[in-house]
């Protein structure tokens, strides 16, 4: 099984990538987890163009590794930082540049970030807007990871820990992924059954 794990924030050394590496090393710890983390900091994905639908070979050079990439993975874990109550401009970008072809019909859990008590509406924008075309299929869970700067760290910053919440969201985070898991093998078997093939309805409703 291989999970890939998308980081949405921008920013340099965001508490997005740091829950992004925890995950990853958490299902690294399981052999028969193969994971693929892919970083959104510092923009690596130019803003979509009409040269994505052309093929034009600028695009085909960006985005042909990572769709090669997407389409092996079984299941995803999608990470938002929350800003301004929003889901940043690269991950919606990213739901444009990349769609049913890597990511049709497999489960997906949402991991949002909040420096504060926010968190709860990149969840709902989420689900409302980039499943549409893409069908990717969000699973009932999710998980928000409000003060994230509080939880998560390394060794050598357990004091930055607080020691109740940290324990919450790492119980938390295991539980969701076993989930995730049990999702993605669900939906293989959807996938390969081919009843989701069609060129007729290219597009979701």
């Amino acid at each position: 099984m291989k999970i890939g794990i998308i980081s949405g924030s921008h920013r340099q050394n965001s508490q997005s990538l740091k829950v992004g590496t925890y995950i990853q090393e958490t299902l690294g710890k399981e052999n028969a987890c193969e994971t693929w983390l892919y970083s959104l900091e510092g923009n690596p994905l130019p803003f979509w163009d009409e040269g994505v639908w052309n093929g034009e070979q600028k695009w085909l050079d960006i985005l042909t590794p990572m769709q090669e990439q997407l389409a092996s993975c079984d299941a995803l874990v999608v990470i938002t930082p929350e800003w301004h109550g929003q889901v940043p401009a690269g991950l919606k970008n990213f739901f444009l540049l990349f769609g049913k072809n890597e990511l049709a019909d497999k489960p997906a859990l949402i991991v949002s970030v909040s420096s504060g008590i926010g968190g709860s509406y990149p969840v709902a924008e989420l689900r409302m807007s980039s499943y549409k075309n893409s069908r990717i299929c969000y699973i009932p869970e999710h998980v928000i990871i409000r003060e994230v700067e509080s939880v998560l760290n390394k060794e050598g910053a357990e004091a930055k820990n607080n020691e109740r919440s940290d324990g919450y969201i790492r119980e938390r985070l295991q539980w969701s992924l076993d989930i995730l898991k049990e999702y993605a093998k669900a939906l293989k078997g959807v996938r390969d059954s081919g009843v989701t093939q069609t060129d007729k309805f290219g597009n979701g409703m």
